[in-house]
């Protein structure tokens, strides 16, 4: 196992040495100023022209494999063509595959002026809507991306989540997720890598739509999105700006003080698409709330939503390709500068939770710290045997946790209580509650067997660097944790805290596999994905080419 990790860890070392080799691409990174995106070199407003390309893994389960886009470079320059022409200068692509390289496809669509906007989660590793969860395994897996895709400047921006919370029964699921943008930010001022905006994608549900927005705009810059995009399907056909609801929409959105753009748009329940929105979208009607969209999607497939069908490595351009083409190049929105915009320094008020819609909490999870979660195990005088699967867990969870209290590792964003050790792995939170049973029961002997599935750990210890963190955290694991400890995540610090601190994703039929459902009703259904595999019963669980490209 260990010369497993070994190598995994020297070809990763590799693959970011290659990264760092390619990171200076010439193309300038894109930066906010207010509610607008900029190019960084000349000040200039960037408007989001995109193409969500990506074949759908929306239905991928846990186990499964999905096929990273930009892994596959002659893929990308077999496409390229076909997205300049659609003017495209973004991207976006919903699970990157971090074990393989990236290089071709990366400086291909940077010397093609192409940026990309790219979540951070993958089929099986994503914000679970009915187990809403930010712990080690997926912090891990999102600052991963991070790490791989840092030097490229032609990285807009990364989703933190995608249609997590998608009406007002699962509100608390967002805390989690923005938390996730939190850590994510911090992470990248840690390591001294280049800011890179991390925002979140959200459905349109009549609902949600306007305090998820605030939520997420809401708050302190370390932890509120950067950007905000919403999966639009309102027009479709032969719509107008105020019948498709685009003004109504633009209205409620007046205010945000962030970025804001369609992070999917492209009704087909008209067909074929002719993509009249466009011209709204790029109208002065829309411009000064709005940042241009991406197209809903490249690839053909069963949801009939493609831009193109692909046989046999030979590209063939539909009908809704056509109609894009020409509407796209009909678009000419007005461009501001960076003199003339004024960020905007007052923080927007966080939505109230006193009515029925929204009820997530601003106090938000802790951050994800390994080292904190190693120290359990080794303390605990009760401990699952090794022999039980992990799949079995539950059972024992669910005894558990009816007998003694579980708020150490279970968190609620409804309330804003997190436990100490909510973000662990199933294993030492096993441990830490098994321990807590055997305790309360007097240290008896039959209360750690279940049946041969716990045993008696005769020499219980606590490294020196943990004791402040276990006596913080208190026996119920509810305590505010400020120790510092050294940790493989996060910051190094113990963030645990019983009260938070102070965030499934779903895809809805989108490529983004993540949580469960489908939020935007135009899409086809996804499959529910469980990313902890457990449930702690009801509440655990060419210059002068590139120049001109850039010109919109």
């Amino acid at each position: 196992m260990k010369l497993l990790s070994t190598v995994a860890l020297a070809a990763t070392s590799l693959l970011s040495l290659a990264g760092s080799a390619v990171a200076d691409s010439g193309l300038p990174a894109i930066e906010i100023v207010g509610n607008k995106f900029f190019y960084s070199n000349n000040g200039s407003q960037f408007y989001i022209r995109g193409v969500a390309y990506q074949s759908d893994v929306a239905n991928e389960t846990t186990g499964q494999t999905f096929s990273d886009p930009l892994a596959d470079g002659a893929s990308c320059k077999r496409d390229l063509p076909y997205l300049q022409q659609l003017q495209t200068n973004v991207v976006r692509v919903y699970a990157l595959n971090t074990s393989l390289d990236h290089t071709d496809c990366m400086n291909l669509f940077s010397d093609a002026g192409i940026y990309v906007v790219a979540d951070l989660s993958e089929p099986g590793l994503s914000i679970n809507r009915d187990d809403p969860q930010w712990n080690i395994d997926l912090y891990n897996r999102y600052t991963s991306v991070i790490d791989d895709f840092h030097n490229y400047t032609n990285v807009l921006g990364f989703f933190a989540g995608n249609e997590v919370t998608n009406n007002k029964t699962n509100t608390d699921a967002s805390p989690f997720v923005k938390a996730a943008i939190r850590d994510a930010k911090a992470y990248m001022k840690a390591n001294n890598y280049r800011a890179i905006p991390v925002g979140y994608s959200s459905n349109d549900d009549s609902d949600t739509r306007q305090p998820m927005a605030e939520y997420f705009a809401c708050g302190d810059d370390s932890e509120k999105a950067d950007f905000y995009g919403i999966n639009m399907y309102e027009w479709c056909g032969n719509s107008n700006f105020v019948e498709s609801g685009y003004q109504a929409r633009t209205e409620e959105f007046s205010g945000l003080n962030v970025p804001l753009f369609f992070s999917e748009y492209g009704c087909n329940a008209v067909q074929p698409r002719k993509f009249t929105e466009v011209s709204a979208l790029y109208s002065s009607e829309m411009t000064d709330v709005w940042s241009g969209g991406i197209v809903y999607m490249y690839y053909q497939e069963a949801n009939d939503y493609g831009l193109v069908s692909i046989s046999d490595n030979s590209v063939s351009t539909l009908a809704d390709f056509n109609y894009l083409a020409s509407e796209i190049a009909s678009a000419s929105p007005t461009s501001a500068n960076t003199a003339s915009v004024t960020a905007n320094t007052t923080q927007l008020a966080c939505p109230a939770t006193t009515g029925t819609d929204w009820k997530a909490a601003t106090a938000l999870p802790p951050t994800p710290n390994e080292a904190m979660c190693q120290c359990l195990s080794p303390a605990a005088a009760c401990v699952v045997d090794k022999s039980v699967d992990s799949k079995d867990y539950g059972d024992l969870f669910g005894y558990l946790c009816g007998q003694v209290s579980c708020e150490g590792i279970s968190g609620n964003g409804t309330s804003g209580e997190y436990g100490a050790f909510s973000f662990c792995d199933a294993e030492s939170q096993l441990n830490f509650v098994l321990n807590l049973y055997y305790e309360s029961n007097g240290k008896d002997s039959s209360a750690c067997d279940f049946s041969g599935s716990a045993s008696i750990n005769s020499a219980p210890s606590t490294a020196k660097a943990c004791s402040a963190v276990l006596a913080q955290a208190g026996t119920a694991g509810t305590g505010a944790v400020t120790a510092s400890i050294t940790g493989s995540s996060g910051s190094g610090s113990g963030s645990g805290s019983g009260s938070g601190s102070g965030s499934g994703s779903s895809n809805g039929g989108s490529s983004s596999a993540s949580a469960s459902g489908s939020s935007t009703g135009k899409k086809s259904d996804a499959s529910s994905i469980n990313t902890s595999g457990l449930k702690l019963a009801t509440v655990v669980f060419g210059a002068l080419a590139v120049a001109f490209s850039l010109v919109f």
